[in-house]
């Protein structure tokens, strides 16, 4: 089957579905009203509550929820055949993800600005709130984890990416500068910023004095590093060092400084990167190579489809960027179709192209089944596969290929970026949140607070054994972040079904799909903790069972929680900002 058709049956889906379903949950599920004060006017401080352009604060989300998740984890997926992954996204995000997203933000919006744990104290008591907010606490701690992995592993392979990588931070804060101290419209600076980005890119991809491979600095993959580490390992330590000093950084400043700015210039990497992608499609109109279906996996796609695409079809981490920092910054209530909805949308485009990418890539089936041999070996291949997949599809609009390899690992480094200081962020909220609700006031404090983040998120990615060496957190607890992610999701999805339904509304479009997610994302985690990560399971793992075992319990005790909530009557219908 011909990509350019699966591209376009996805675009149509996508389409029809922002058209026609946001508008209808928007208008007569959540009854936005344009007139209504939001949290962002009315607690305005310039730090967190700023009112944003909705243009501005889409780019901001979407790039804070992007990350490399919408393409590993359908990369990943692929391995069962590019149908069920396909129908899984578009699906996944007309009826799910998009639902969550703009629910979760027009939630928030309604009750201060404030995150979804926090509002579970309202919905379904102040026990449920604490356990919510551990288990997001949890999923935020491998959120930083994971990508600060990924990061270190792309700019370990493709070196060339780094200073193009890095030389956007000093034109963010020109832009963050000239935009909220001199009016400076945004557009046009951020434009020529991905220019300059681009510009070095072609550079770097042609002239290794302008890659930064540390690898090399040390004599080669087989030399000797620091601290008795091999140099692929200190290149590894050193790139996690760098990168949790620049998240410290990123995570306390004002979100006009850095935030908002460099989000901006990575939505118009989208806008470009999926141009480029699929201009190339076109251009090649490539087969899909890859099965239909699997017919003989060694691991059944029920349920592990569902926990493996999390990110692209629906995703818990969304509903935190939502109800965390993007609720802050919301300049009207209707702008939360823009920003939330069609936030979503755009993940499920960058998912589409990534499944498309890695189908497409392969000569043949036999090919696509000797490298994606195994589940195990597709999560070891995916995101090399995708990179190289998508800079094959750039060479059909004339791109070399050592120029798009390079421009594919920025566009994939910098939304994993500002995923990661957007989570650090989120998780000194969190932490602070949990420092008022058990009195330990330092907790509370703005420094003490992100060091903690900091420090428990470099200390996941470095200090488990695993068979990548060291630095193997990242890739252990995937596998975990997936179910925590869906789970989240799912628990997000309760409660703003509590919220419609004490409204008196329809809150079928949340239900619906929330006991979905929840019945297949408990059955897969049921699985992963007793009979994979347990003593006497498959793959024995004391870090995951511990992990999933926390979060299984949390969830079935939240769960029972929030069911009861749904079916008590209340009169306080909660749709004022108290």
């Amino acid at each position: 089957m011909s990509g350019i058709l699966v591209a376009l049956i996805g675009m149509v889906v996508f389409a029809l579905g922002y058209r026609y379903y946001s508008k209808f949950v928007a208008e007569k599920i959540f009854r936005l009203d344009p007139n209504y004060v939001t949290p962002a006017h009315k607690y305005k401080d310039g730090v967190d509550f700023v009112p944003t352009n909705k243009f501005v604060l889409w780019g901001h989300h979407f790039t804070s929820v992007a990350g490399a998740a919408p393409i590993l984890g359908p990369a990943i997926a692929v391995y069962w055949g590019w149908l069920p992954a396909f129908l899984w996204v578009i699906l996944g995000t007309v009826f799910a993800a998009g639902v969550h997203d703009f629910g979760t933000l027009a939630l928030s919006v309604r009750n201060k600005g404030q995150s979804v744990g926090t509002i579970a104290d309202k919905l379904i008591g102040n026990r449920a709130k604490v356990l919510f907010l551990f288990i997001i606490l949890i999923l935020v701690l491998m959120v930083n984890a994971v990508f600060a992995w990924v990061i270190s592993n792309l700019f370990i392979n493709y070196p060339a990416s780094v200073i193009p990588v890095f030389i956007q931070i000093p034109l963010a804060i020109w832009i963050g500068y000239a935009a909220y101290k001199r009016n400076t419209k945004m557009l046009i600076p951020s434009l020529i910023a991905l220019a300059i980005m681009y510009i070095t890119a072609i550079f770097a991809s042609r002239f290794e004095f302008l890659q930064i491979n540390l690898v090399q600095y040390m004599g080669g993959e087989e030399a000797a590093g620091l601290f008795g580490l091999g140099a692929v390992s200190t290149a590894f330590l050193i790139w996690i060092v760098i990168l949790m000093v620049y998240v410290y950084i990123a995570s306390t400043l004002p979100v006009w400084k850095l935030l908002q700015p460099r989000d901006f210039i990575n939505s118009h990497q989208l806008v470009v990167g999926l141009a480029i992608l699929y201009l190339g499609l076109i251009f090649l109109n490539p087969e899909m190579t890859a099965p239909l279906v699997n017919e003989n996996p060694d691991r059944n796609w029920l349920p592990l489809l569902f926990i493996t695409i999390a990110c692209g079809a629906i995703s818990g981490f969304h509903g935190l960027v939502s109800s965390g920092t993007t609720s802050k910054q919301l300049d009207k209530e209707t702008d939360a179709r823009f920003v939330g909805y069609f936030g979503a949308v755009g993940e499920g485009i960058l998912a589409l192209v990534s499944i498309i990418a890695v189908a497409t890539f392969f000569a043949n089936t036999d090919a696509f089944m000797a490298t994606y041999s195994s589940f195990t070996q597709a999560n070891a291949v995916g995101l090399g596969t995708f990179v190289e997949g998508a800079a094959k599809l750039a060479e059909g609009i004339a791109i070399p290929p050592d120029i798009a390899t390079t421009i594919v690992s920025i566009i994939v480094v910098s939304f994993a970026a500002t995923t990661l200081d957007t989570s650090v962020r989120l998780m000194r909220y969190i932490i602070a949140e949990l420092g008022v609700e058990y009195k330990v006031p330092a907790l509370t404090k703005t420094h003490v607070a992100t060091t903690i983040a900091v420090v428990s998120s470099a200390a996941l990615v470095l200090i488990p054994e695993g068979p990548n060496g060291f630095g193997s957190g990242g890739y252990l607890i995937w596998p975990l972040f997936g179910t925590a992610n869906q789970l989240l999701a799912g628990i997000s999805l309760m409660l703003i079904a509590i919220w419609l339904k004490r409204l008196g509304r329809n809150y079928a479009v949340a239900l619906i799909p929330m006991i979905f997610l929840m019945f297949m994302t408990m059955y897969a985690m049921f699985q992963q903790v007793i009979f994979e990560w347990s003593w006497f399971g498959n793959n024995s793992s004391t870090l995951l069972f511990v992990l999933g075992a926390i979060i299984f319990v949390f969830a079935i005790w939240i769960s029972l929680t929030a069911f009861s909530a749904l079916t008590k009557k209340y009169e306080d219908p909660l749709d004022k900002d108290k």
